[in-house]
């Protein structure tokens, strides 16, 4: 076989994963939607209706609860994950620490990056019977934020690493300071981050096993920081697997509102891209 019959090969052979992936996804995401926007053009007050007291046996209510309950969780765990993210970022910098130490925690990060959620839940849970608690909307933070800091860490190391020299060379030469010079350079690396916050987000809201053994299950509302609380998840996890079929409908909406948040968050992630690139330097409007 001849060097360009070789490349037809393999262009072809990329164009078929490429398809394929494409076609599998949006199989799973029109399937999703069809099912579960069916059942919510039905009866959309199940989103935004808090369970009865038989809602798992037969489908009484809605689940507010598990929306609640997802953004609880997420919400706090990414701010706090993301805090810590970006400062960890900084100091991995050439400015802060040495390469050798940046590449050593680089490859932790990766291997957490790789390590499977549940282990998260796994190891929480640990600890919350080692201190002798109960599973609560204030464990599900923590493991979420764990699950959460390698991914938006690797995230903002590489957009600050990306960020172009000329950043930090004008203002080291105008007689700025590292702190200020981190700023300048968090500026020029603000799409990256914006990006890599929001994928940290989208992945901690579309998480259930790192919750399955720490923020536990309900089927009331969240009462509490330590009270147990479920999530969007976790609730279809539960209802998939329901003998009933209208509680078995209630997952196919719980994956609708799941799969769009999701889908929008990653929208979101891209236009707030976009804008902040605007004013990069590089950017269209730099």
């Amino acid at each position: 076989m001849d060097r360009y019959a070789k490349q037809r090969l393999f262009g072809l052979l990329a164009r078929g994963s490429a398809a394929l992936v494409v076609a599998v996804m949006v199989l799973v995401v029109s399937v999703t939607i069809f099912r579960g926007g069916r059942v919510l053009l039905t009866d959309p007050a199940i989103a935004v209706t808090p369970p009865g007291s038989r809602y798992m046996l037969e489908g009484d209510g809605g689940f507010l609860h598990a929306v609640l309950g997802s953004l609880f969780i997420v919400v706090p765990a990414t701010i706090a994950s993301a805090t810590l993210a970006v400062s960890t970022a900084i100091y991995l910098q050439s400015d802060y620490s040495s390469e050798r130490f940046s590449d050593v925690v680089n490859m932790f990060l990766n291997v957490l990056w790789g390590t499977p959620p549940i282990v998260y839940g796994v190891f929480i849970l640990t600890v919350i019977i080692a201190v002798g608690a109960q599973t609560s909307l204030f464990f599900g933070i923590i493991a979420i934020g764990i699950f959460q800091y390698p991914i938006m860490t690797r995230y903002t190391d590489e957009a600050l690493r990306s960020a172009p020299d000329t950043v930090r060379e004008a203002t080291y030469g105008l007689g700025g300071t590292r702190f200020e010079t981190a700023l300048m350079t968090l500026r020029a690396a603000m799409p990256g981050i914006i990006a890599g916050i929001i994928m940290g987000f989208a992945r901690g809201i579309g998480d259930a096993a790192t919750v399955l053994f720490t923020a536990g299950r309900s089927t009331r509302m969240p009462a509490g920081l330590f009270e147990p609380s479920t999530t969007l998840p976790v609730l279809i996890f539960d209802q998939a697997m329901s003998f009933n079929a209208e509680v078995r409908s209630h997952a196919y909406a719980a994956s609708f509102v799941l799969i769009v948040a999701v889908l929008g968050l990653i929208i979101v992630s891209k236009l707030l891209a976009g804008r902040y690139a605007r004013f990069a330097p590089g950017g269209r409007n730099s």
